[in-house]
């Protein structure tokens, strides 16, 4: 299956055209990504100075859990007054860019990957929880250990019917995602993507984090407001239950970035999925059209000559 780019592909390539050219020029472009977020690019000021900025529906979930420090800390200098409309800003200016090329890569890249980053607070914080809480469990027997059990549960509303729920405990990060179904072929799809995740731990990929799929409301979540259980079935909850090897500091950060998009990845799939048995479907209906046409019986030749007129009588032309 093809994984989504974490970073905003379209971004990234005008930054690079723009970093590497000659000859500054202005830029005004609104940039759509996935749930909802709009980035703008632009030139306000001068042709040297870039301004780029985010809008985010959950800005405001996201502030709650430590998104202005995280962007802080990955943007620094940078980092601007915010754009009329949007929800961050950044500026670079041209003429004051790093001197070597890896250096520009690397900025063009972190400012690809500021949806990514800014989405990414909740998930940090709750496996600082977790490392917390494994922390003091250590001097603890299993039975009486903290299981940070009644930690916060973190609601992230990224889209208008659907959210993020995370959880910390002493021995992992729990993350719900409730998902819409618009339609019965979307559930039926969905219910064949989810079983292969969750069988596919059980065959082979034993390192995998544990996923759970459900109608109702997992149990940690029930008593959250806004949480919706209609009985139709439209509604999915996926849990995704992230263990401490999952948390090392060596992969919490491609552990972040793979769960963040999972939403997306998962819908673009039943997308792709079905776009694949309809392109299938037409073309077995052209060949069963095909084999009708060949199986057209051969007319005769005096039928051919046959003619009818206005008043139905039938004719034969003479040759």
């Amino acid at each position: 299956m093809l994984l989504l780019e974490y970073h905003n592909l379209l971004l990234k390539s005008i930054l690079t055209e723009r970093f590497n050219s000659a000859t500054a020029s202005s830029v005004d472009q609104v940039i759509s990504d996935f749930d909802g977020v709009t980035f703008h690019i632009s030139t306000p000021e001068t042709k040297s100075k870039i301004l780029v900025s985010i809008s985010v529906k959950c800005y405001s979930d996201l502030l709650q859990h430590g998104a202005q420090q995280v962007l802080e800390r990955e943007y620094g200098k940078y980092i601007t007054e915010t754009e009329s409309g949007y929800d961050f800003s950044l500026m670079v200016d041209l003429e004051d860019l790093p001197a070597e090329q890896e250096a520009k890569e690397d900025l063009i890249r972190r400012i690809s990957l500021l949806k990514r980053n800014t989405m990414a607070a909740p998930f940090e914080k709750a496996i600082d929880e977790h490392h917390r809480l494994a922390e003091a469990s250590k001097g603890f027997n299993p039975e009486n250990a903290p299981t940070g059990e009644g930690t916060e549960v973190m609601v992230i509303r990224h889209r208008e019917e659907e959210a993020m729920y995370i959880q910390a405990s002493h021995d992992r990060v729990t993350v719900i995602f409730s998902t819409v179904f618009r339609e019965e072929t979307d559930r039926i799809f969905g219910k064949v993507f989810l079983s292969e995740f969750v069988d596919a731990r059980r065959r082979a990929i034993q390192n995998a984090p544990q996923v759970l799929y459900r109608n109702d409301p997992p149990l940690e979540i029930r008593n959250i407001p806004g949480v919706k259980d209609d009985g139709t079935g439209d509604i999915g909850y996926i849990t995704f239950v992230l263990f401490p090897r999952h948390l090392t500091p060596q992969r919490r950060e491609e552990s972040i970035s793979h769960i963040q998009t999972f939403r997306d990845y998962f819908h673009y799939h039943i997308k792709a999925a079905k776009a694949y048995m309809h392109s299938r479907m037409r073309r077995r209906v052209a060949d069963f059209l095909k084999v009708l046409n060949r199986a057209k019986p051969e007319v005769e030749e005096s039928e051919k000559k046959e003619k009818k007129t206005a008043s139905g009588r039938s004719f034969r032309v003479q040759t």
